[in-house]
Parts: structure tokens; sequence; C-alpha cells
């Protein structure tokens, strides 16, 4: 049986099944995303909503970093896929040293060495990120690389057309206005919704579909267990909805029965048990 350290046990283990948290994995690329100087004088501490919070060693880097605001975001939504649409600044304590050595290390490839003089400014080190985020640039378009057609990032050659984050944004943009058609006009079908949605697949139109079925039949068995007497006129609509999405039928055909029958009768009693 071969015995190893921890150190060495943990420098070779890499994380499967769950994917660490956005917030996580920023940090680890962190150096990456800004380079090495600027990555020694902040830290993304918080992601809050659509925003992140990056805590820096002075106001006068809070101030400098807030100038290449746009171009780390940029980096930040390609390497997360997160929607963060903002960088809010903050002075504070930064890690230590010692702490911060495992996120600098996994940015460093073996055998490489960086050769360039350190840097003493805040405006170095920005001058410097600049140039490397340009000279990536150039990088990636001389290799085949294409823009996202929603922002402009640069995005791998057998990628579709969006980066991670504009395509989970237009996915879920997709799925609003498919939600809203099956609510007001549920008897449309796949045929109706995708002739007004373009591109609409059948297997994405019965994903959103189950979804919406699930949600609208959870809403009634709440009203149902509630016992209450009377209801919303939304309540009533996603009752009348529910119904007709589920049965596939046109208005026109469905039938008292077929309520019931999908409904049960404790529930088509409270929901239309008034209008008998």
């Amino acid at each position: 049986m071969t015995f190893r350290t921890l150190r060495s046990a943990l420098e070779i283990w890499t994380p499967t099944g769950e994917t660490p948290e956005p917030i996580v994995a920023l940090r680890a690329a962190w150096p990456q995303i800004v380079g090495e100087e600027i990555a020694k004088n902040s830290r993304p501490h918080e992601l809050l909503r659509n925003a992140l919070l990056v805590v820096t060693r002075s106001s006068a880097w809070s101030q400098q970093l807030a100038f290449l605001s746009e171009r780390i975001l940029s980096n930040v939504r390609q390497r997360t896929g997160e929607p963060v649409e903002k960088i809010r600044f903050r002075v504070g304590r930064l890690m230590s040293e010692r702490a911060a050595m495992p996120a600098r290390r996994s940015t460093r490839v073996k055998g490489v060495v960086d050769h360039r003089t350190p840097v003493e400014t805040a405006e170095e080190a920005l001058a410097r990120f600049r140039d490397d985020v340009m000279r990536a640039q150039r990088a990636k378009a001389a290799a085949g690389w294409k823009e996202c057609l929603q922002c402009g990032v640069r995005i791998a050659p057998a990628a579709g057309r969006f980066c991670a984050p504009c395509s989970n944004a237009w996915t879920q943009g997709r799925s609003e206005q498919v939600a809203r058609l099956l609510f007001d006009v549920p008897w449309l079908g796949f045929a109706g919704a995708s002739a007004m949605v373009e591109g609409l697949t059948q297997y994405e139109y019965e994903g959103i579909r189950r979804k919406i079925l699930a949600t609208w039949w959870e809403s009634l068995q709440r009203i149902r267990r509630e016992g209450r007497r009377r209801l919303s006129t939304r309540e009533r609509l996603i009752a009348s909805s529910y119904v007709l999405l589920k049965s596939g039928l046109d208005p026109e055909r469905i039938a008292p029965a077929v309520v019931r029958d999908l409904l049960g009768d404790e529930l088509h009693h409270l929901i239309y048990g008034n209008e008998n």
C-alpha cells in the first residue's frame, strides 16, 4: 500500500460531483482574470444578485479598478456564467499571503517563468493588465475565436452564437415567453407556440409545459388544503389554463365532466361550485 502525505494528496485531488460556488471559483481564477499584480491588491468578496463586491487594499486601487470595470465584468461572466452586471468596491483587509497561495499557485504553469519586472504602482499594474487583455484578445482572434452576438466577448470557435451568460439569459427569456403563452392561450399547443416563438423545439416546449403544469397543480392543491371560499381572478385563470393545457382540447370541447375529472370533485366544487 502506498501512503501519501496530506499535502501531496490535496495537490492531486480534483473535486467531483458538486460544482463549486461561483464566488469560490471566482476567487480561484481571480489572478487569471485581472492579472497577478492586481490580484495581490484586490479580492472578490461576494456575489450579490447581479453585482460583484470586490475588496481592495486602498481607495486608490478601487478608483483605478473602476476604470476597468467593463473588461473585468466580461471576464467574470465568461469564467462563472453568472449574469454579473456591475462591480462594487470596498476598501478592507485582504486575505493573508499564506491563505492566498493556493489560488496563485493554480494559475502558474509548471516550467514557465514570468521574467517581467515587478510593477511598483497601481498605474503600472493596470497598464500591464490592459496589455495582457489586448494580447489575449488578439491571440484568440488569430485562433479563430468569434464574438458573442449579444455582448461581443470572444468565445471558442465551436461554441454557439452566444457566450454562456448571454445564452443562459436568452434561454431564460424564451422560457418566460413560452410560459406566458401557456398561461394566456394554453390551447395553442406546440404548433401555435412555435409559430410565435422562433426556433422553439418540441422537446423544449414539452419541458416547459411539464414544469408549468406541476407549478399550477401545486397552487391548486394549496388552494384545496386552505379551503378558501373566495378565489382571486388569477387563481381561477390558473385553474382554467391548467385544464386546457392538461387536456390539450379546444375550449369549445371542454365539457364539465372533463373539468371535474382533471381537477377532482373537491377542487371542482371549490372553484366552480358557486357558479352552478
